[in-house]
């Protein structure tokens, strides 16, 4: 059976917030929200947890986590980011926008695209989702929460609770906090591309 913390969204209770990260590196995986909608994350070296974040959300091997991060200088561990991406991600983060970058050698090979080593990252300015970040020291692999047969990313903890409460280790309660999974922008080529429209301003991506 899941716990459920309620964490108060703006100010993070610490205790609680550390307890959750407690969960995380034993294994645990978790609901939380995000600048979009709910998510499913766990830690970056836990093949064991991507595995059951796999089966909750019935995806195969083929499937591309995002790994959301705290900053910009820990996206730099993960991606090779030449000056003029660097300067479109600072202008246009923190926030509800996934960034799809060449991969580098610190992210595990079952976490890229397979054939162009590319991986999604994040960095979110959802304050519990920083707060986690932060205590945990190092990036979260993540996944909006969709469940088999619906359209949009799960928005109501206590739904959450009610669905997964036998699949997930722990459900915070961060209030709403949107109906939309993040916007995605390839910054692979010169010319920003903009693979999926959701939440979050892509403006600053159109030609």
């Amino acid at each position: 059976m899941s716990q459920f913390f309620s964490i108060h969204p703006e100010n993070p209770q610490p205790r609680l917030i550390k307890q959750a990260v407690d969960i995380l590196r034993d294994g645990g995986v978790i609901a939380y929200p995000t600048d979009s909608a709910y998510a499913l994350g766990c830690c970056l070296e836990n093949k064991t947890a991507i595995d059951r974040i796999r089966r909750i959300r019935q995806v195969g091997e083929d499937h591309r986590f995002t790994l959301v991060c705290r900053d910009l200088s820990e996206l730099s561990n993960f991606a090779k980011v030449d000056n003029v991406a660097y300067r479109l991600i600072k202008n246009n983060t923190p926030g509800p926008l996934t960034f799809i970058l060449s991969a580098t050698r610190e992210v595990p090979r079952r976490l890229m695209h397979p054939k162009r080593r590319t991986i999604g990252l994040r960095v979110l300015a959802n304050p519990i989702a920083q707060a986690l970040l932060a205590e945990l020291g190092e990036a979260m692999i993540s996944t909006s929460l969709i469940l088999p047969g619906d359209d949009a990313p799960q928005s109501d903890p206590e739904d959450i609770r009610d669905r997964l409460q036998r699949d997930l280790d722990l459900v915070i309660d961060g209030g709403f906090c949107g109906l939309e999974e993040s916007s995605i922008v390839s910054l692979l080529d010169e010319v920003p591309e903009v693979l999926r429209e959701g939440a979050g301003d892509v403006s600053p991506f159109r030609q």
